[in-house]
């Protein structure tokens, strides 16, 4: 197919998709709000390395733009990360984990921490094979799984709070 027809089918695909209500969360005037609101999002001190991970990329995800001018609301959240070993051999070690990611979290104006606005919970999982490796091979793969799980958990949160700020433009 050449590349003129390609093009045409993409603009009558972005036509069909506009058509249909579509539009772009952070993208257009309103995604520009949005953008600008979840630059207003202050996230809480999350405890042990894990959260601290998770809080990082929290805030990156946020605030994308320059450093807020003054932040409104307060994310908190409880974050775990629980293992799970397969592959139990007979010396009973283990040669395979699945780790699993789990942050229940609320949004609070910041002043008002009992008045919840939005709460969710999200979860993701990643595995790891365990061979006979080295402490520092063990280690490495560890920051690995939880930078991993830290970028799934905040992509799901930030869409979640993009999605509630765009509904509630005047919150």
């Amino acid at each position: 197919m050449s590349s003129n027809r390609l093009k045409v089918l993409g603009f009558l695909a972005l036509g069909a998709l506009a058509g249909c209500g579509f539009a772009p969360l952070y993208g257009g005037a309103t995604g520009g709000q949005v953008s600008a609101r979840l630059d207003e999002v202050y996230v809480a001190t999350i405890p042990d390395r894990p959260g601290q991970v998770l809080r990082e990329t929290l805030e990156t995800s946020l605030q994308q733009g320059s450093a807020p001018t003054e932040q409104l609301y307060e994310l908190d959240v409880a974050y775990t990360v629980n293992q799970q070993n397969a592959g139990i051999q007979a010396d009973s070690a283990s040669t395979h984990a699945r780790f699993i990611g789990t942050a229940s979290w609320r949004l609070t104006p910041i002043g008002t921490p009992g008045q919840v606005l939005l709460a969710g919970k999200s979860t993701a999982m990643n595995a790891q094979d365990v061979v006979n490796e080295q402490y520092f091979a063990l280690t490495l793969g560890r920051d690995t799984i939880d930078r991993q799980l830290a970028q799934d958990i905040s992509a799901q949160i930030t869409d979640q709070l993009a999605a509630w700020f765009r509904a509630h433009p005047n919150a």
